[in-house]
Formats: structure tokens, C-alpha cells, sequence
């Protein structure tokens, strides 16, 4: 992969962890630092992951390499996301999350966002 790819990789996971951080409440930053484990910080992670891979198009492979991570740590992530989709609040607030980042990256479908409930009120754990 050329330096140019590699550096588009970067922004594009940066702006899917901008996106979930301020949802969240969480720095970018905090979000993409390998040494975070907090739980909350870990979950915004695989939730960056997800969206990167589903909204964004990119492989596990371009991600991973963009995280520094492997290729199998997010793919663990994006299967732990998919599993929370179950509850109709989470579902709800990674469609928003969704329809915002295809808007931030100019990617289409621009359906009118919903309004998140309350961070207080998301099942992630």
C-alpha cells in the first residue's frame, strides 16, 4: 500500500472516531490511543471499527493497519457492535451515527438524521 492510501486510511478511521467520540463524550485521540483500555474508551473503539468498515467501505485489513491493530482484533470488534444492534436504542444511534459520517465523507444516501437518545440511556456494556 502507497503512502498516499495509507494516510487516507488514517483519516478516514479519524473522522469515524471523531464522529463516535463526540456521540460519546471521548476525544478522537483518547479514542485511537493503543495504551486506553478503559471499557467505555475500548467499546468506542470497536464502534470507530464498525463504522469505518460498514459506512466507510474499508477492509478489516486497511483498518487494522490504519489502528495498528490486527486484522482479526477488528473483526472481534465489529461482530461485538453487531451484537448490540439487537436493542432497538443502540440500533437507533448507530443509524444516526451512520447517516452522519456518509454525510461527513460525502458518500450517499442523505436521509435526515434521527435523534440520539441519551449516551446515558445506550446499552454498551
Amino acid at each position: 500500500m502507497n503512502r498516499s492510501s495509507r494516510q487516507n486510511d488514517e483519516q478516514n478511521v479519524r473522522l469515524a472516531a471523531g464522529l463516535t467520540g463526540f456521540s460519546l463524550g471521548i476525544p478522537a485521540e483518547t479514542i485511537l490511543n493503543q495504551a486506553e483500555r478503559e471499557h467505555r474508551i475500548a467499546r468506542a473503539r470497536q464502534v470507530t471499527m464498525y463504522l469505518s468498515h460498514v459506512v466507510l467501505g474499508m477492509s478489516l485489513a486497511r483498518i487494522a493497519g490504519a489502528m495498528g491493530r490486527d486484522r482479526s482484533t477488528i473483526a472481534h470488534g465489529c461482530h461485538r457492535i453487531e451484537d448490540f444492534r439487537d436493542d432497538p436504542l443502540v440500533d437507533d444511534w448507530l443509524d444516526d451515527l451512520e447517516i452522519r459520517l456518509r454525510a461527513a465523507a460525502c458518500i450517499g444516501g442523505g436521509q435526515a438524521p434521527v435523534t440520539p437518545p441519551p449516551i446515558e440511556r445506550l446499552q454498551l456494556s
